[in-house]
């Protein structure tokens, strides 16, 4: 059994930011812990013992970590602002590797964005969402069809989804933070539209 502290979520794990998963366990993979869920990056204040949800986070979270390696292959994740990314940097400082492959949607990029924008040495890819979800953007990003993968478990199509991640050749135009943060839109309220 993979265990999270010999992964590099192991942290985020002790940190208490790994929240609201769907996986959070051994992948079909020996040796890889999986994790589908939200990861927190700002926290509230907390008054005495209660237990408040976090400001923000990378939510919708698609990601593994191999046991014994110190930084995560692949993680896509959806920011509800792009001006978040910074956070996404502190945060998972040491976890990601300058080698890996990590998506970020965001709610205030215009609909036809795509880049990628560099904090350090990690390359972050940049792209839309709007009215979706991590999981179905990566299905269409990597071609993956329902068929593929409807025989698998969570574990599984987590496993053969982020596999065929890792080998998008996704070569967007690259874009400084600061430049994408000129370009952002205001962030749009995800309730809006949407039925009482």
């Amino acid at each position: 059994m993979t265990s999270i502290d010999n992964t590099a979520l192991g942290r985020l794990d002790k940190e208490g930011r790994l929240l609201n998963a769907v996986l959070k366990g051994h992948t079909t993979k020996p040796g890889r812990f999986g994790f589908r869920g939200d990861i927190a990056l700002r926290f509230q204040v907390q008054v005495a013992d209660e237990k408040r949800p976090p400001d923000y986070s990378i939510e919708q979270v698609l990601t593994v970590a191999d046991e014994g390696e110190t930084t995560i292959p692949v993680l896509a994740g959806y920011l509800h602002s792009l001006a978040y990314l910074a956070d996404v940097a502190k945060v998972l400082d040491g976890a990601l590797s300058p080698n890996g492959t990590y998506f970020m949607f965001c709610n205030n990029i215009d609909l036809l964005a795509k880049y990628r924008i560099k904090i350090g040495n990690v390359t972050f890819r940049i792209l839309p969402c709007d009215e979706s979800t991590v999981w179905k953007e990566m299905m269409d990003l990597t071609g993956v069809e329902k068929n593929d993968i409807k025989k698998l478990d969570t574990a599984g199509k987590l496993d053969y989804l982020l596999d065929a991640a890792k080998s998008i050749n996704a070569s967007y135009a690259e874009l400084s933070y600061e430049d994408g943060l000129a370009k952002m839109q205001p962030v749009k309220n995800r309730n809006e539209n949407r039925p009482v």
